[in-house]
């Protein structure tokens, strides 16, 4: 079964290429993870991270479309299929800015469903609004 997950959309201070840019690099996503998130690894590929008294993940980037979206998806053994979207829109007002929305996708059974909805729902707000702190 298929839960979505929509974050907040953030207005962002930059342009779509150099938000995008940032987000090409899993090196930079240390600073936009929730505090449940220990043990944090990380290549320009890739990142590995423990979320606390749940799992170990390890993610990669599946696809970048410049400028305009990122999809990572979890690598290795996981409980259940995922996929993190950060998708970017130019700002209708001001080209200099950026409407980003940070979203999950997950194929899960709605036991699983229940208890992994208030984390996802966590962690693509804090993402978004960490983003926001960034390009503020």
């Amino acid at each position: 079964e298929l839960m979505k997950i929509e974050g907040k959309k953030v207005n962002l201070n930059a342009d779509k290429k150099k938000i995008f840019e940032f987000l090409s690099d899993f090196n930079n996503y240390e600073k936009l993870m929730p505090d449940q998130i220990i043990n944090w690894k990380s290549t320009n590929d890739s990142c590995s991270f423990t979320i606390k008294n749940m799992a170990d993940l390890t993610l990669v980037f599946e696809e970048k479309n410049a400028y305009s979206s990122i999809k990572i998806l979890p690598e290795g053994k996981v409980p259940f299929k995922f996929s993190l979207n950060v998708v970017l829109e130019e700002d209708s007002l001001n080209e200099q800015k950026t409407v980003a929305g940070v979203n999950v996708d997950a194929d899960i059974n709605p036991m699983l469903a229940m208890m992994a909805k208030r984390p996802f729902e966590n962690l693509v707000n804090v993402i978004a609004e960490n983003l926001n702190s960034i390009f503020a």
